[in-house]
């Protein structure tokens, strides 16, 4: 349903067919079963609240030639034309540069938060790139800050399949963000296609992250000491068992054992792992995980 706003300029009936559309228009994606929706509002109650439009007027041989260019109301003026509406409801504003049509119409999308966040991106970097808006003046016009124009436009640093991700619906903005966290591409891509084959959260992305950095990290090389050959050898089945780093520190004839994870989700499946032993006992059935060297496990797994 359309918003019933009210209106305090002159609304006119306007042919559809002399409308345009605006090619500063930042709104590219137009669901195609929302516009039926809108289609079949239209054809119940009519246009509740009109469209914004620019007279313009070009010379022409046989006179002057008058259109009208469309500020605000795109989807509006697509569902009245599936209807079948020549003349539609608009109020005409007098705009002669192509800086005051475009902020008009980006602040009219905006704040009826019709664009995607790829399309916010790019229309804010158009302000500023093409008509010399500072971050500041954007965010003053639009009615946000500084901080989310900032973090909007960074979105256009990703992949082109990333923005057509988020600009789908495939990819969250806070998701997204957090890939351009990620500064080897390779790595950003990588990660991108475990978001959508995982269904990552961004919990989940935040860990994938800290884990890469972690193993980025260069390895301090501790003083040398005497290595314990069957203490080495341990640790390294237990990593191999439990799919994750562990250490095991030995103090005489204690010692302690430290296993790492990254994410809740990784904890519970070395939780899992730790199970298994006893879940073979209780169900003969399943068969036992082997070990490194073939065999099985004893009947006792204890850490």
């Amino acid at each position: 349903m359309e918003e019933n706003l009210p209106v305090q300029s002159p609304v006119f009936l306007i042919e559809a067919d002399k409308i345009r559309p605006n090619p500063h228009q930042p709104r590219k994606v137009f669901d195609e079963e929302q516009l039926r929706d809108l289609a079949n509002s239209i054809r119940e109650v009519g246009i509740l609240q009109p469209l914004v439009v620019t007279k313009v007027e070009q010379p022409t041989e046989a006179g002057t030639e008058v259109h009208y260019e469309l500020i605000a109301g795109e989807r509006r003026l697509m569902a009245s034309k599936l209807v079948g509406l020549e003349r539609v409801p608009a109020v005409i504003r007098n705009v002669q540069l192509d800086r005051e049509r475009l902020e008009m119409a980006i602040i009219e999308n905006v704040q009826r938060a019709q664009l995607n966040p790829i399309e916010a991106a790019r229309a804010y970097a158009k302000l500023q790139d093409q008509f010399g808006l500072t971050q500041r003046e954007v965010a003053a016009r639009i009615g946000k800050s500084r901080e989310v124009i900032a973090n909007t436009v960074r979105l256009l640093n990703l992949p082109t399949r990333v923005q057509d991700a988020v600009s789908a619906g495939a990819l969250t903005e806070s998701q997204a963000r957090l890939l351009l966290g990620v500064e080897d591409i390779a790595q950003q891509e990588g990660l991108f296609d475990q978001i959508l084959r995982e269904n990552l959260s961004v919990r989940g992305i935040k860990a994938r992250i800290l884990r890469w950095r972690e193993q980025q990290k260069p390895q301090v090389v501790p003083e040398a000491v005497p290595v314990d050959a069957e203490l080495g050898n341990l640790q390294r089945e237990l990593e191999e068992v439990l799919g994750t780093k562990v250490m095991l520190e030995k103090s005489g004839e204690t010692g302690k054992l430290t296993i790492v994870f990254y994410s809740p989700e990784e904890l519970h499946g070395i939780v899992d792992r730790l199970r298994q032993p006893q879940q073979v006992m209780e169900n003969p059935e399943i068969e036992a995980p082997k070990t490194l060297d073939g065999g099985y496990p004893p009947e006792e797994f204890t850490i």
